[in-house]
């Protein structure tokens, strides 16, 4: 499967280079996560970028528009991102991870699985999924983006905190913490059209049934 390419890349970038968010072969994405070092324009850009996608989606989505309700300059957001894909996912990383947080402290089963629930029914998710879905292709099919990469590394701390609580068998944490995320990924994307006319509840009671069976001891 190759990367989905565009005969220009949407919004209203300067440059005609490959779109950063393009599948390459190179390493994951490393975005920037809401929190991390100190840089005042991170989290009112991203809340633009939020409300702009929210509004008309990614593909109408313009840098433009996302400094006029930043209340920042076109060249502020360029110097950053040069394209709206490059934004959007960022805005993708830190949504995600603020709703993957619960596996510092929670089980990693019922992290798992609460996990699936808010972001089936999360705005920006939901807006994605229901008017830009071919964004997600290149982190399902070609590579990791930078909000694997953290969901990865806070399920594998889930895993092995519940390997020394004993509520999850021992095996390499990182093997379990890969299946976990693949299984809920699959959930997430694929659940409600297999599973239809059954509700999220009853999606949820099985992704935990699968859970359970295959990380207790």
């Amino acid at each position: 499967m190759t990367s989905i390419r565009h005969n220009a890349p949407f919004g209203d970038t300067p440059t005609s280079g490959p779109l950063r968010g393009q599948a390459q072969d190179r390493a994951p994405d490393t975005a920037p996560v809401s929190g991390r070092g100190a840089d005042p324009i991170l989290d009112p850009v991203l809340d633009a970028t939020r409300e702009v996608v929210l509004a008309v989606g990614v593909r109408r989505t313009t840098l433009t528009e996302v400094a006029r309700r930043a209340g920042l300059s076109r060249m502020t957001i360029y110097r950053r991102w040069p394209d709206v894909r490059g934004l959007v996912a960022d805005l993708m990383t830190r949504e995600w991870v603020l709703v993957a947080g619960r596996f510092a402290t929670e089980d990693p089963v019922t992290a798992a699985v609460a996990t699936v629930g808010a972001l089936r029914d999360h705005p920006l998710w939901r807006k994605i999924v229901e008017v830009d879905p071919e964004l997600l292709l290149p982190y399902l099919l070609k590579r990791r983006g930078s909000s694997h990469e953290v969901m990865l590394s806070l399920v594998e701390s889930a895993v092995a905190r519940g390997q020394e609580l004993g509520t999850v068998r021992r095996d390499d944490p990182a093997r379990l913490a890969r299946t976990v995320v693949l299984t809920a990924q699959s959930f997430l994307l694929s659940g409600p059209a297999l599973f239809f006319p059954l509700t999220g509840d009853d999606l949820d009671a099985e992704l935990t049934a699968l859970l359970e069976r295959y990380l207790r001891p």
